[in-house]
């Protein structure tokens, strides 16, 4: 490797998946990415993050590996009895995980603090994914609002002159404000999404138990495959198409042999236009802070990009795809690389 390339990795830690992105950086530019994910539900089995972690990075070479910063959202998990504790728990795994190698974690400022120091005050790097994103795309497109819709939440970030203009630091704040909305295409419960839907044309009341999720509803209308559906089902059985209608069915104490297949892909129908409409609601509540709102461009990116897209067009604003840009896997993985990214120029920026 020639001697003026660093290798950085990046990570983002969150409560269902862990995300590692790899880069190589040379003069001031990206020269190669790759990321991958590792299935990781925190709150069943927490203590053994640790090996999570080294699992996770076996799927990459982090051969040559200069330095590693970290993005986090599982300290929210009820694994832990606060958001502090899960921060410092999820600090001291990395430690264990990778004792010899330099660590930088991201705090809410949008600066990378070497992990030793980030004890000291545990909640400014809480929550921080979405602020990475933001910046690595922030570099690439300057006036835009990210629309970045995963698996289990969605995040609404306007930029300005490459500067992240957000109003919300916190989870709750973000929440309040229309920046941070608490659904996505895979593990959000539908009956979060409407407390109806409407069969045979009446309008009937959902039950409140975990029957379902929206990756079901996606694979149905054929936005997700088997493959890219990779949350787990709620019954354990297959993420097949046969096995979604069995669980939506149950959305309304139904099964397969009281409800026609025409009458449970209606259902995922009116669902889907449901989070459409949470999500939009959200973004016109961000957009009415400016002027020209809607001649910003929207720059979708994560799982649910397809429902980023939808909502551009009804708008009818600019869309830009991150994903054809860098790759399905840059987009799926976007916080770990973002945080690679974040770190090579801070280290570029050290060297002689």
């Amino acid at each position: 490797m020639p001697s003026d390339m660093l290798t950085v990795v990046g990570w983002d830690i969150g409560g269902v998946n862990i995300k590692v992105g790899r880069l190589l950086w040379q003069n001031k530019e990206i020269v190669d990415m790759q990321a991958a994910s590792h299935p990781f539900e925190i709150w069943l089995k927490h203590e053994r993050l640790s090996d999570a972690l080294r699992a996770a990075g076996n799927e990459l070479d982090l051969e040559d590996t200069k330095a590693m910063a970290v993005t986090m959202t599982a300290e929210l998990s009820d694994a832990f009895r606060s958001k502090r504790d899960g921060v410092v728990f999820i600090l001291e795994a990395i430690e264990h995980a990778f004792p010899n190698i330099p660590f930088y974690v991201l705090n809410l400022s949008g600066d990378l603090i070497q992990l030793s120091d980030a004890r000291q005050n545990p909640l400014d790097f809480a929550a921080t994914n979405w602020l990475a994103s933001a910046l690595f795309v922030a570099d690439k497109h300057r006036d835009c609002i990210l629309v970045d819709v995963g698996s289990t939440t969605t995040d609404i970030i306007p930029i300005r002159r490459g500067r992240v203009i957000a109003k919300g630091f916190t989870d709750l704040s973000r929440l309040a404000l229309g920046e941070l909305v608490y659904t996505g295409v895979q593990r959000t419960n539908p009956n979060t999404v409407s407390p109806f839907v409407p069969l045979q044309g009446q309008m009937c009341r959902v039950s409140a138990e975990y029957f379902t999720v929206m990756g079901d509803i996606y694979l149905l209308l054929g936005y997700l495959s088997s493959e890219t559906y990779t949350s787990s089902t709620p019954d354990g059985r297959a993420k097949s198409l046969e096995g979604a209608r069995e669980r939506l069915a149950r959305l309304i104490c139904a099964d397969r042999e009281m409800l026609r297949e025409e009458e449970i892909f209606k259902l995922a129908r009116y669902l889907f236009e449901k989070q459409l409409q949470q999500v939009t609601e959200a973004l016109l509540q961000v957009l009415s802070r400016f002027e020209d709102g809607y001649r910003m461009p929207l720059v979708m990116a994560g799982a649910g990009s397809f429902l980023a897209l939808e909502i551009g067009r009804r708008l009818s604003m600019t869309t830009v795809d991150v994903g054809k840009e860098w790759g399905a896997k840059v987009m799926a993985a976007l916080p770990s690389l973002a945080v690679a990214f974040l770190l090579a120029k801070r280290l570029e920026v050290k060297r002689p």
